[in-house]
């Protein structure tokens, strides 16, 4: 995997991150005193378990021979005081049979970012 480089600039809470060739931007909305230059922290969580998880429902689907067309995933968050609750909502186009949906539900279960997010998960921090 590689390294991710995170830093900010001149505006309030703008961040650019940095992956390899890619740049991209993280910022608060604008209600919460961002310029809303890019997601906010909470929604490159959701986007990365939404990836994930399409990845892979379409790979396992190309590997048996589904007839899966197309995978859209539709992520929400909710903060409570306690707990942040993601919904993940999956649409599987194509002609399958409900034995395949229900396998592919399965399969969504398995994508290693849901694995990574539903085991621990140790943050360690040093200053560089």
């Amino acid at each position: 995997m590689r390294p991710v480089n995170v830093y900010g600039d001149s505006a309030k809470f703008r961040q650019n991150i940095e992956i390899g060739p890619h740049l991209l931007h993280a910022d608060e909305p604008t209600e919460l005193g961002g310029e809303d230059a890019g997601p906010e922290p909470h929604e490159f969580l959701l986007a990365a378990l939404g990836a994930c998880t399409s990845m892979t429902v379409k790979m396992y689907a190309e590997r048996k021979n589904y007839p899966l067309t197309s995978v859209r995933v539709e992520l929400r968050g909710d903060k409570t005081a306690d707990a942040f609750i993601i919904h993940r909502e999956l649409f599987l186009e194509g002609d399958l049979s409900e034995t395949e949906r229900a396998r592919l539900l399965e399969i969504a279960e398995k994508c290693p970012v849901h694995k990574t997010l539903s085991n621990t998960i140790r943050i360690e921090t040093k200053l560089g």
